[in-house]
């Protein structure tokens, strides 16, 4: 049965208010003019700031705006020129040198030079602005200490002593403690992106009290990426357009980008299905056996895992007994095949599986479920709680509005419930307030995601060191911290692993975390878009993206395997847009301007 037959027959009936919130979508983008590309990023982005953001939907809205040193290939991943044109990395890999390229500016016509990224790089350690990555530089000398040695708030130590130098306007060079197999990877990671510094210190001036909000107004925010902001509706869109000013103009070929911000999944199928939306990164489950068939649906394995976090700073998720029961009873095999679908893999570690060369550590579990819930009955009771102990309180599961994540929590407290005698209830609520919620751990249980944000194990086992910004456990453990330690300042890249792998075994031991399953990617997106690939990291760069003439398409299409997808009607321009640099790019001779033509065809 076809995908669109299914809505026909069941959503008019049973999801009547998001269709309506689709057409809603639908009409507000009626009253403009039409975007080159439209994607759904699912929620309200908390800030365009990229020192002080975790979330993947800010991640994609910030590589639209800014660059870094670095930018990753969009199918290998592998790190190419950005602000930086070239490179050098001394023989024992301490020392990284970085020549940045002459005719890279600001949207404001300003010149980016080293000054810029020295600025933005001390604004990000500099424990004032908070940034939960600024850890990750921590692989600099003196940049822990510059963050963590504070005198009235501020850092004890001058930036002078980090390993950060600029040689002169064009150059920089950092200098590590220890080799960094990743540190290329995360000089293309967008929270080391910079920021303008007269941009914002021209803000300070002019709104001393509220400048850290103007500054990233759509009208003052200087941006030095493919994209500027035009506009933004809240709870609408973002609209980006062409940077004139990027250094690579020529190789971006939308003019215009709208982000949206519907966190329904089936108000953005049906703005995926409709035409007013070019790609979507989550569609509702209930379609996914329907899209699986289909060319603009494939998912794979990605970097990614799905748990749950714990308050340990509460009674009685404090005791680790009463962790440990939880984690065992969570039913996965049934969340995957009824509730995700789309091939996600149970999960019992934090580091997902397929990074090459690592083994990990496993939640100690038994040789069945039934086993499993045995054990966590006599945990329950051996914390003094259940049949002749105390009544064990109420929990609350925490979640960021979504029908999954709350269809998810459902199951979980039915089976605390069923197997363990424990009430849950749940509480929902929007991106920011959720974030903000779980930062000062006013929860007791909280859905969580940790998406890798480089293929080492590294990402996922530093967020729970003692009192580090991304923890928001409440949890830490001195074993855990030494052995983290020792990995990041260990050469040999087997031991650094074995280390990993035993600060993984303490975490599954204490289980601050809850594992629940492993992702996959489910990104719906037009047969039509060039530029775009599937990847380890679901990361996309909009950079790169443009449209496919009928020709390409066709030559995609025959290059399928031979079990065939179905064929689907594709978003996009039949003739294609391509970027000014490439050969295909048609231009209208009288307007000197490509020629856009906007439809939603049939194959």
């Amino acid at each position: 049965m076809a995908l669109q037959r299914v809505l026909r027959q069941f959503l008019p009936v049973l999801l009547l208010g998001a269709v309506l919130g689709a057409a809603v979508y639908a009409t507000r983008g009626a009253r403009l003019e039409p975007a080159d590309f439209v994607f759904n990023n699912g929620t309200e982005v908390q800030t365009l700031d990229p020192a002080t953001v975790t979330g993947v939907p800010e991640g994609r809205a910030i590589r639209m705006v800014y660059e870094g040193l670095l930018v990753s290939h969009p199918e290998t991943l592998a790190p190419l020129p950005g602000m930086a044109e070239r490179w050098e990395v001394s023989e024992d890999r301490l020392s990284y040198t970085f020549h940045l390229r002459r005719n890279a500016l600001w949207s404001n016509g300003d010149t980016v030079d080293a000054d810029d990224f020295m600025w933005s790089f001390e604004r990000f350690l500099d424990p004032r602005t908070a940034a939960e990555y600024a850890y990750m530089l921590w692989y600099v000398t003196g940049a822990r200490a510059f963050t963590t040695e504070v005198e009235d708030g501020r850092p004890r130590n001058s930036f002078d002593t980090v390993g950060i130098e600029r040689l002169d306007r064009w150059t920089l060079r950092f200098q590590l403690e220890a080799p960094c197999p990743f540190f290329l990877e995360l000089m293309a990671f967008y929270p080391m992106f910079p920021v303008c510094r007269r941009a914002i210190e021209d803000m300070q001036a002019r709104f001393p009290d509220t400048w850290e909000k103007e500054w990233l107004r759509p009208e003052n925010i200087v941006c030095n990426g493919p994209y500027t902001v035009k506009f933004r509706r809240v709870n609408d869109r973002i609209r980006f357009e062409k940077n004139p000013r990027y250094w690579d103009a020529d190789s971006v070929a939308f003019e215009t980008v709208d982000m949206l911000a519907a966190e329904s999944y089936t108000t953005s199928l049906n703005l995926y299905l409709t035409g007013e939306c070019h790609w979507i990164d989550v569609p509702p489950a209930n379609v996914i056996q329907e899209l699986r068939s289909r060319e603009d649906f494939d998912p794979i394995p990605y970097l990614g895992t799905y748990f749950y976090r714990v308050n340990v700073t509460r009674a009685p998720m404090d005791d680790k007994r009463v962790r440990r029961a939880l984690a065992l009873t969570i039913p996965r095999e049934d969340i995957v095949e009824t509730i995700t679908k789309a091939g996600q893999v149970p999960a019992y570690t934090l580091v997902p599986p397929g990074i090459a060369g690592y083994g990990g550590a496993s939640m100690p579990r038994n040789a069945t479920f039934e086993e499993d819930l045995a054990e966590a009955r006599r945990l329950i009771e051996d914390a003094g709680y259940g049949p002749g102990g105390k009544e064990f309180p109420t929990v609350e599961i925490h979640y960021n509005t979504s029908d999954a994540h709350r269809d998810i929590a459902e199951v979980i407290a039915d089976g605390w419930a069923k197997h363990l005698g424990i009430r849950a209830k749940l509480a929902n609520q929007e991106w920011k307030v959720y974030l903000d919620t779980q930062s000062n751990l006013g929860y007791d249980v909280s859905r969580s995601a940790w998406i890798g944000d480089y293929a080492d194990p590294n990402t996922f086992i530093d967020l729970f060191v003692t009192g580090g910004d991304n923890n928001k456990t409440g949890w830490g453990d001195p074993r855990y911290d030494a052995l983290v330690q020792a990995a990041n300042l260990e050469a040999d890249p087997v031991k650094r692993f074995e280390l990993m792998s035993e600060a993984e075994a303490v975490l599954m031991e204490e289980l601050p975390i809850l594992p629940i399953y492993y992702y996959v990617t489910q990104s719906t997106y037009s047969p039509r878009l060039g530029g775009y690939f599937a990847n380890v990291k679901d990361e996309h760069f909009p950079k790169f993206w443009y449209w496919m003439d009928d020709e390409e398409l066709a030559a995609k299409r025959a290059s399928y395997p031979a079990e065939n997808f179905e064929r689907v009607k594709t978003s996009g321009p039949p003739k294609g847009l391509y970027p000014p640099a490439d050969p295909r790019s048609r231009t209208d001779s009288k307007a000197g301007k490509r020629k856009v033509v906007r439809t939603t065809e049939g194959d």
